[in-house]
């Protein structure tokens, strides 16, 4: 039986703020993830229920990374050697995680990755040259990928918020990373996870397909400017978009624990 949705009904100025947030959110996503943070509230603000707003955005957020992978590959920051481990066990884990939702209350998860993602953005403040050069790798490559895949890829098939940092974190710290690379790597793995989650949605009919087409248009043109921002100027902006990220990030959550 397929799923029965309110009716709404959009004006013309609302589609022009939706375009204008996936602009945003493309730009931000980007740099350093969490673009959601703004459009996920502006197609609950248009009138979308809530399953359908998570599944017109992941939609129009595949089109955005797609798009950045694809300038972050022109630049050369993408190896697919070194990515396509990454991209099976993210898939793998990313649908299990979205299997297993319907089994598992994330109610812990709510209450703990605020408290990551604090402890993420304390990092980056206390390492002004974090990711600023390659480092010395502390996995082997398929152990990083396994790893990273499973943990992370189920993290955002499961629950999602946060997962960009984790993983650029990650990319940084644990495989020696310099920043842009790491950035170029996550956005691989955010789009590996995010369709697999779109799969699942699709198959659910909760996408509405003429808003994620206006959103689409706002998140390429947000993409490819901040995608070529993180090439251009590497550290410099990623370091601030993903500190302001992080911390709004956690202050959500935490504020939703509290309502």
């Amino acid at each position: 039986m397929q799923c029965q949705h309110r009716p709404f009904i959009m004006e013309p100025w609302h589609y022009l703020l939706l375009l204008f947030a996936g602009l945003a959110a493309g730009f931000v996503d980007a740099i350093a993830g969490g673009g959601g943070l703004i459009t996920v509230p502006a197609l609950l603000w248009a009138g979308l229920p809530p399953q359908m707003a998570l599944g017109t955005n992941k939609m129009q957020s595949c089109c955005g990374t797609a798009l950045a992978v694809r300038n972050y590959a022109r630049a050369g920051l993408v190896h697919w050697h070194e990515v396509r481990t990454g991209i099976l066990f993210t898939l793998l884990f990313a649908a299990l995680g979205a299997w297993m939702l319907g089994y598992i209350d994330p109610a812990f998860l709510k209450r703990a990755v605020p408290w990551l993602l604090i402890a993420i953005a304390v990092y980056t403040v206390l390492s002004p040259r974090m990711g600023e050069v390659q480092r010395h790798a502390r996995l082997t490559p398929f152990t990083f990928a396994l790893l990273g895949g499973a943990v992370f890829g189920f993290y955002d098939g499961f629950f999602g918020p946060g997962t960009g940092s984790f993983w650029t974190l990650s990319c940084v710290v644990l495989a020696g990373m310099e920043l842009r690379r790491a950035t170029a790597f996550t956005k691989v793995m955010n789009l590996t996870s995010n369709l697999a989650s779109l799969a699942v949605f699709l198959i659910g009919g909760q996408v509405r397909f003429e808003v994620a087409g206006v959103m689409i248009a706002g998140q390429l043109a947000g993409a490819h400017l901040g995608s070529h921002t993180v090439i251009k100027n590497g550290p410099a902006i990623i370091r601030p978009v993903l500190l302001i990220t992080v911390l709004a990030l956690a202050g959500k959550l935490i504020l939703e624990q509290m309502q």
